[in-house]
């Protein structure tokens, strides 16, 4: 069900395709405007990119149209919806916060949250795992 499907679309071994080609690459196959229509976050350890589309599209369809594409196909990347995860990890926190504070923050739905079951603090590194009651409070 495309209703359900995932906004994100994760990029497998990018590491032939520059950024700046990439993005222009995906603009080519979506037909829509990177910034405005989708965002791309840049994995370089592990040569992947998720494209996180704010449009709303088909998700599925663009997967299908990036496998048929000829320069995905040269480039050797491989494209597949994110799967829904029930949590997250957040960086670069401030050495203040509190797991209170987060879980109010994450569980509002203006921040695209949910129910809030745990959440780790991880203080020497400024980050912390979030997870939800469900897959749902985590875009």
């Amino acid at each position: 069900d495309s209703a359900e499907a995932s906004r994100s679309v994760v990029f497998e071994n990018t590491q032939r395709c520059n950024p700046k080609c990439l993005r222009i690459l995906l603009e080519n196959i979506s037909g829509l405007n990177i910034d405005v229509d989708f965002t791309v976050e840049l994995i370089p350890e592990k040569n992947v990119a998720v494209v996180t589309f704010i449009k709303n599209i088909d998700t599925k369809e663009f997967v299908e149209k990036c496998s048929q594409n000829k320069r995905v196909r040269e480039f050797n990347m491989t494209a597949r919806l994110l799967e829904s995860t029930q949590s997250i990890k957040a960086e670069n926190l401030p050495e203040s916060i509190s797991s209170d504070y987060l879980t109010v923050y994450f569980e509002s739905a203006r921040n695209g949250g949910g129910p809030v079951a745990d959440i780790q603090l991880f203080p020497e590194e400024n980050s912390a795992i979030i997870t939800f009651c469900d897959h749902k409070g985590n875009s």
